[in-house]
């Protein structure tokens, strides 16, 4: 399980005095624990990880932004690493290419014939993309490909 393989990797980082893994190892279990009480689970399942993950990576990418702004490229750049660090642990995304093909199998599959029928398309794609594409791309995609039906 992907939570074990955090664990082991957060205890390897701690002994190898790795400071910015065990920072970010450490942050990433209390969240996944955090989650993991909201949910009153004792653990959470490989996609629900991937979900802190994702939660987790969104969050240091609107700080690098903040942090541009401000003029703080290394704080940015510290955030960078960090999300770099927490990418190891998603699954292998799937590239745009990859993403149009399940979009028109899932247009053709929901008989989509326009911007209204969105929602049942991108509902069609959640179980085979879940956890593999930004979900803001694969929404951009299935919005450019049902503008073009109409």
């Amino acid at each position: 399980m992907l939570e074990e393989k955090i664990l082991n990797d957060y205890k390897a980082a701690m002994k190898a005095k790795d400071a910015l893994a065990t920072s970010v190892l450490s942050f990433l279990r209390a969240e996944m624990i955090n989650t993991a009480i909201a949910k009153k689970k004792k653990q959470l399942d490989d996609p629900e990880v991937v979900s802190v993950i994702r939660k987790q990576i969104k969050a240091r990418q609107d700080a690098i932004l903040q942090f541009e702004k401000g003029n703080r490229q290394d704080l940015a750049q510290k955030e960078a690493s960090e999300i770099e660090l927490l990418k190891k642990y998603l699954p292998a995304e799937i590239t745009p290419e990859e993403i149009k093909k399940m979009i028109e199998e899932a247009v053709i599959a929901c008989a989509a014939s326009g911007i209204k029928d969105m929602g049942r398309v991108m509902k069609e794609l959640g179980s085979k993309v879940a956890g593999r594409a930004d979900g803001k791309l694969l929404s951009d995609l299935v919005r450019e490909r049902l503008s073009k039906t109409t």
